[in-house]
């Protein structure tokens, strides 16, 4: 539980800040983070507090909006964003963003620097130019995510790096690159679960990825953006989706090109259904195990595992955050 305090009177007034931070991100330290708020002091309010336990931030802030703060900064990586942005969804409370993850897909999207010094400077800049702006933000049955969902082989890779956070610290993208190409070889190559899509009024269409976007690109390796989807922006009101129809070695050599091609991303190769424009959709495993019951799949949020499933609904919630960046 957080303790929120009131505005102080007799000083010059300053924005109230609250900055959630994940002690547990990539670059976070406890040095890192006091200087950060003595900093941020010189033209903020501000008080910080770490958080405990999965979706802690998410609680943290909800309370926020009821605390009369100004703005809340996620100070972490794009998972402490994604709860701190279910906390405050449909609030019209502004949120910011501090970078300290390996990815900071969010930050770099939306121009913020991924070095968190020079993201901090930033940060005092728009104390003078105050100018909150409303994101969309998708939606996965009952979690909103801010740039992207995976469900399939994207989530497979997701697990397995979450689950060595050490390796995922120290080796970064190539850690991901081998745990790609470890699910590939080990689960999808063999008997990859299908899915049945279907978006808004088309035909369903089957495959065995289905990649969401909210905002472009889908992902960085070390510097280089990953390209997905098409059609994608933050703030249009609708979500983009790409369909893998199937898992195959010889497909690797023309695929893998286009992931950083923004030209022609990944959803102009042939083995990819795209869709654009999308408001609604649903996502459900086709594939039966020896008992006919469904084989579930792996789903993702954000660059965060969130379990197994048979079935999701998808939909997107136009200007439902209020970022300052």
């Amino acid at each position: 539980m957080v303790s929120f305090g009131s505005r102080r009177s007799g000083k010059p007034a300053k924005k109230r800040m609250l900055i959630i931070v994940n002690p547990y991100a990539t670059t976070v330290s406890d040095r890192l983070r006091n200087l950060v708020v003595y900093a941020l002091q010189g033209r903020y309010e501000v008080e910080a507090v770490a958080t405990e336990a999965q979706n802690h931030a998410t609680e943290i802030g909800r309370e926020a909006h009821e605390g009369g703060y100004d703005v809340v900064v996620s100070f972490g990586g794009d998972g402490t964003l994604n709860e701190v942005a279910n906390g405050l969804a449909g609030t019209g409370m502004p949120m910011a963003i501090l970078p300290g993850g390996s990815a900071n897909v969010v930050a770099r999207s939306l121009g913020i620097p991924n070095d968190v010094v020079d993201a901090t400077e930033h940060l005092l800049s728009l104390a003078d130019h105050w100018e909150p702006r409303q994101v969309d933000l998708g939606r996965v049955d009952d979690r909103y995510f801010v740039f992207a969902c995976g469900a399939g082989i994207d989530a497979t890779v997701v697990k397995r790096v979450d689950a060595h956070p050490r390796l995922k610290a120290k080796a970064g993208p190539w850690y991901y690159s081998w745990a790609g190409v470890s699910a590939f070889y080990r689960r999808y190559l063999l008997n990859p679960v299908r899915m049945k899509i279907a978006v808004d009024g088309h035909l369903p269409v089957e495959g065995v990825t289905a990649i969401t976007q909210n905002s472009d690109p889908f992902s960085y390796f070390s510097s280089k953006p990953v390209y997905v989807c098409e059609g994608i922006e933050i703030d249009n009101g609708a979500l983009s989706m790409a369909v893998l129809k199937r898992a195959a070695q010889r497909d690797m050599p023309t695929l893998l090109p286009k992931l950083f091609s923004p030209r022609k991303p990944a959803v102009r190769h042939r083995q990819i259904i795209g869709f654009e424009g999308v408001h609604k959709a649903t996502v459900e495993s086709i594939s039966e195990d020896r008992s006919g019951a469904l084989r579930p799949f792996h789903l993702q949020v954000d660059g965060d595992y969130l379990g197994e499933r048979t079935r999701v609904e998808l939909s997107v919630a136009p200007g439902a955050l209020t970022i300052v960046a």
